[in-house]
């Protein structure tokens, strides 16, 4: 059945605006234009259709940061935790993602087969990290918050190249679109430095040569300025977080043409938790302090410069519901409001590998549209702002 929306104003990715209707066959746009019709219409006069929204650095299979309380959650009951995280996602006008751990490939299927709402998936599974590193959850004590391993979530803690090389298949076998690794230590985890590269270069080419034999990206949780540059030199795809760059830094990425994918709002999320109640250890609160300035520092120097950007929230290190408060961010760091846009539309797809299929309305590509009543570049009113989200040509959310 061939669906009409009628009258709205069609946004672009760089954020230039026309009036146009679209047509929608099954899960496609089949024309944008004027005077179009079809077997029914949606009446979307006055408002603006924006293509459905990317966070490409999240993580929907967990609903808050008490990694104490994770550890004593049993998997069955995350799974139904997981699902608000995922409601509110979609409700952010956000249909799909990269999703940077704790997903797996059940989560991502239960989706994908309409049996829960939600918002397309990449996912990583988990996080390759050297022993010490930002994903090593062992303990001073002795004790470990890491779950154990198993088939759907591998053992991702690794040292040298032939366990990294097995690490590797092992995620893609669990079902792994993208790995995930930590370049350098980081915020949340209390015993590392985020000043500090993680994985040595034959490492770091192990995984590049294992992941191209898959055919799949690399992500880097990279933080550190020598972390950042080593993952550059890899091939990793994206460099997140990127808290501490410098001018090498920067110039190696234009170079590769790697992205960047800020994750502004997560370290203000870790002290927004924290004043909450959350129990964050306070290596981990002193460090989310210590970081904003420099972070803010890093991004706008990025932006300037011209590195590529790709919208990702790190949520819920902010609660699920709280993405679109990143494009603000992104603005304070010298974006126009339609290079935010742009980062959280055609530039995510581009990043993911689905610029062919998503990232703008334009015919033959999935239908994912968000009707927003008001101005689509009023970042702060946007989510109070979107009516419906439509997904595949089905509609997923009605705000209003």
């Amino acid at each position: 059945m061939r669906r009409l929306f009628q009258g709205g104003t069609v946004v672009a990715p760089d954020g230039s605006m026309a009036v146009a209707d679209v047509v929608v066959d099954g899960d496609r746009i089949l024309e944008v234009g004027s005077g179009l019709d079809a077997d029914e219409s949606v009446d979307v006069t006055g408002k603006h259709l924006l293509p459905g929204l990317f966070d490409c650095h999240i993580h929907l299979g967990f609903s808050h940061i008490d990694f104490v309380r994770i550890a004593r959650t049993p998997p069955g009951l995350m799974y139904f935790e997981a699902l608000d995280g995922l409601q509110k996602t979609l409700e952010c006008g956000i249909t799909t993602v990269r999703d940077a751990g704790g997903a797996d490939l059940g989560l991502k299927l239960a989706v994908e087969r309409g049996i829960v709402p939600g918002p397309r998936m990449q996912i990583a599974i988990g996080m390759l990290s050297q022993t010490g590193g930002h994903g090593d959850q062992c303990l001073p004590g002795g004790g470990n918050l890491a779950a154990e391993s198993s088939v759907a979530f591998p053992r991702s803690v690794v040292d040298g190249p032939e366990e990294v090389r097995k690490a590797v298949r092992e995620m893609v076998r669990a079902g792994a679109d993208v790995l995930k690794v930590a370049t350098s230590g980081g915020v949340l985890s209390p015993d590392d430095d985020p000043k500090h590269a993680h994985f040595q270069m034959d490492e770091l080419e192990m995984m590049a040569a294992e992941t191209r034999a898959a055919g799949i990206f690399m992500m880097a949780h990279a933080q550190a300025y020598d972390g950042i540059k080593n993952a550059v030199r890899a091939g990793f795809r994206s460099i997140d977080h990127g808290i501490y760059l410098d001018d090498e830094a920067i110039e190696l990425m234009l170079e590769n043409g790697t992205w960047l994918v800020p994750t502004l709002i997560a370290p203000r999320g870790v002290i927004r938790a924290a004043e909450a109640g959350v129990p964050i250890p306070p290596a981990s609160v002193e460090k989310a302090h210590d970081v904003i300035g420099i972070h803010v520092e890093s991004i706008t120097k990025a932006v300037a410069a011209g590195v590529k950007v790709a919208m990702g929230t790190d949520c819920p290190v902010s609660p699920h519901g709280t993405n679109l408060d990143e494009l603000e961010l992104m603005m304070e760091c010298g974006m126009t409001a339609a290079g935010a846009l742009y980062a959280t539309t055609l530039s995510g797809a581009e990043l993911m590998g689905l610029e062919d299929d998503l990232g703008s309305i334009e015919p033959g590509k999935i239908a994912d549209l968000v009707i927003v009543n008001g101005d689509p570049l009023d970042f702060a009113n946007l989510k109070d702002n979107i009516e419906q989200v439509w997904k595949a040509g089905e509609l997923s959310v009605r705000c209003a």
